[in-house]
């Protein structure tokens, strides 16, 4: 199978500036002083489309070990959503900064580079993964670099993401970008992909293996389409859960083993209190779920594995069907951070409860390289122009969008543009 090879820089001429319009291309290498940015100020903290608004703002400088990045397309998950709400936490309670650049996925083009960066040059085309360390303590050097003091998202926790013409980055963020896809496409899948490979590989001895069983909660969207994906590629078995029928041929045709639609249950939501005729009703239901598990996996076959993020609706459900032994990994709680769950069945069990967030490099970079070798198709639904990029989030709040993922254009100044020669042939839109 044939990786993606370098191709050589691009020449052509264009004019120095201060400032250029969206899609219009500053000669290779130049770095204008300021920049278009969707930015969210803290005062605004509110849903996305009246948090996020357009400013012009400086173009950030470089440290020796950070690289500028041209935005060609940048993806939309809930981060965004996250920093315009200002939950779990206000960004700014972290960065300080008097504005927030959110966007936590981008493909474009390394600009500059700092002095001591020695993996990357200009004209590298690239994606961007969103974890930030310092990288000198003792789990940034043979730990967990997620488990650092100094770990942070980009994006989310640092005031510069990828919602602007150029984003800073550093060094060890820039994996190379899959050329066969558009930038669209490359900006669109590397959060929620990184996210989903640490939550199946990265927890031994739970990590993922050939055979065994796990339940995916909301299997049509950005994580879920990714989880079904791997899950399949490792030679096991998923079964996705949905919440619309029209989602189902979708998670099917990524290779799920079942699909169950959670609206034909009723026991979402926090744990009624044990022992009362509301948790009896519960627990009817919930064994009915589980029993549309064992109609997939087999008389008496729970999952090993619980793909666990939207939290508070369905928490307490995925610690009942979980295995004897086995476990619920989760990374967010989109439906609510107060999870519930009857602990009777946790230790009893000997089920194993982990938290998960995002990735580190190594297997943000694994990840990758099964994108670079096309076993896995990004899921690309819809894509927004720049001036739509706070609606988009709003479909994402209102739970409207199309399954799959989202990506937005930046500079690229159409769909369907693969290479920077494209974008120059194509143009600015005008």
């Amino acid at each position: 199978m044939a990786l993606d090879t370098d191709q050589a820089l691009v020449s052509y001429e264009a004019p120095e500036k201060d400032l250029y319009d969206m899609g219009e291309m500053p000669p290779l290498g130049y770095v204008p002083k300021q920049m278009h940015a969707w930015a969210i100020r803290r005062e605004r903290h509110g849903e996305p489309d009246t948090a996020m608004l357009k400013e012009v703002v400086d173009v950030p400088t470089l440290d020796s070990n950070e690289v500028l990045v041209l935005v060609m397309a940048a993806g939309v998950n809930y981060n965004g959503v996250w920093a315009a709400l200002g939950q779990p936490i206000s960004p700014f309670d972290g960065h300080k900064m008097p504005y927030h650049i959110a966007g936590s996925d981008a493909a474009g083009i390394v600009w500059a580079v700092g002095d001591k960066v020695k993996r990357w040059k200009i004209g590298d085309e690239v994606v961007v993964h969103c974890n930030q360390d310092d990288g000198d303590d003792e789990e940034c050097n043979g730990g967990d670099p997620m488990y650092s003091p100094t770990q942070r998202i980009w994006g989310y926790e640092t005031p510069d993401g990828s919602f602007s013409q150029f984003t800073r980055v550093q060094s060890q963020q820039l994996m190379p970008r899959p050329k066969h896809l558009t930038w669209e496409e490359s900006a669109c899948y590397t959060l929620t992909l990184a996210t989903a490979y640490r939550m199946l590989f990265g927890h031994e001895p739970h990590d993922l293996k050939p055979g065994q069983n796990v339940l995916v909660w909301g299997a049509s969207g950005g994580l879920g389409s990714y989880a079904i994906q791997l899950i399949n590629t490792a030679g096991a078995n998923a079964i996705g859960v949905i919440s619309d029928e029209s989602k189902r041929d979708f998670v099917m045709g990524l290779g799920a083993k079942g699909v169950i639609n959670r609206n034909d249950y009723k026991c979402w939501g926090q744990l009624p209190t044990v022992n009362t005729p509301e948790y009896k009703e519960w627990f009817t239901e919930a064994r009915k779920f589980g029993k549309a598990i064992w109609d997939i996996t087999g008389k008496g076959v729970n999952v090993d594995m619980v793909f666990e993020h939207p939290g508070e609706a369905t928490f307490p459900v995925s610690t009942l069907v979980c295995k004897k032994g086995g476990m619920v990994v989760i990374c967010a709680g989109t439906t609510g951070f107060n999870c519930t769950f009857d602990v009777r069945y946790m230790w009893m069990h000997q089920k194993r409860l982990q938290g998960s967030h995002f990735a580190h490099l190594k297997q943000a970079a694994s990840a990758n390289k099964l994108m670079m070798e096309r076993r896995l198709d990004p899921c690309m639904s819809e894509v927004f122009p720049w001036a739509e990029l706070p609606e988009a989030h709003m479909k994402m709040l209102r739970n409207e969008h199309k399954p799959g993922n989202m990506s937005v254009l930046v500079q690229a100044p159409r769909t369907g543009l693969r290479t920077l020669e494209d974008v120059l042939e194509a143009g600015p839109l005008s």
